[in-house]
């Protein structure tokens, strides 16, 4: 019976990879990569609204300039903001690890924008320096016009593209302190105030090996996720633009390509 099963999932392991695109219902665009490299695909170029994946592109300045334990002040620029916010109030001051927290886990808007004045000054100035980044880092379908991911016609990304920008954030296991996080609690420098952040991707605690990195959502934009897990000395990465049903299709892509993995010579 057991050689049955493992002969029955090797089956469909070889139909997996026979297929370039497995998951055609999934998202309007995914990609795949275990260990590095690319299996699997669907438009994976087209530029489509990234939503709060944007946020990854923050997160990866932030930690290339890497002074985390700096204090940064909330604007009140970064209080006006819209969308996913925790209420930071203009003057609070915080780590600037804490910001990050609060911009990857509870995708705050208003941390993230707090981030890129206190990173660049103005969020004008740090959009500046997304884009030369993204240039730099060969991401052709993808131009930004603000730091948080509000919709935009000028502001999108790619499957491809932003695989490319989790690659370099794997460099950076510090946030993965973060982004494995159910739950984190941060506090303003004096300690009167404190914020509880929930993290908004369903996989944390939820799926074995699970890490992060980040989820997305706005009407325009729909569903969106760049998950990253680890299982056995094997890593998988995923990125999905406008899923369908992200966490059920997420499961099972992940489920899919840890299976690959072992089955490789």
């Amino acid at each position: 019976m057991k050689y049955l099963v493992g002969l029955l999932l090797w089956c469909h392991i070889m139909a997996a990879q026979a297929q370039p695109d497995p998951f055609p219902q999934a998202a309007n665009a995914y990609l795949v990569k275990v260990d590095g490299a690319s299996i699997w695909e669907h438009h994976p170029n087209d530029r489509l609204p990234p939503a709060s994946l944007t946020k990854l592109m923050t997160a990866l300045l932030v930690l290339e300039q890497g002074q985390l334990q700096e204090a940064a002040s909330i604007s009140l620029a970064s209080t006006l903001e819209t969308g996913s916010r925790i209420g930071l109030k203009a003057g609070e001051r915080f780590r600037v690890q804490d910001l990050l927290a609060a911009a990857m886990l509870a995708s705050s808007n208003d941390a993230c924008h707090a981030l890129a004045d206190h990173l660049s000054g103005s969020e004008a100035g740090f959009v500046a320096r997304m884009n030369r980044r993204a240039n730099e880092l060969g991401m052709r379908d993808t131009h930004f016009t603000n730091a948080c991911g509000h919709d935009s016609p000028k502001h999108y990304s790619s499957a491809h593209d932003l695989a490319r920008l989790a690659h370099e954030l794997l460099k950076y296991p510090s946030l993965f302190e973060i982004t494995s996080q159910k739950n984190l609690q941060i506090a303003t420098l004096d300690g009167k105030k404190l914020y509880t952040l929930g993290n908004k991707n369903a996989l944390i605690g939820r799926y074995d090996g699970a890490l992060g990195l980040k989820t997305g959502y706005t009407p325009n934009a729909g569903k969106c996720l760049v998950a990253f897990a680890k299982r056995s000395g094997h890593e998988v990465l995923l990125v999905m633009l406008h899923g369908k049903d992200r966490w059920w299709d997420a499961v099972d892509i992940l489920d899919l390509a840890f299976d690959h993995a072992r089955a490789a010579p």
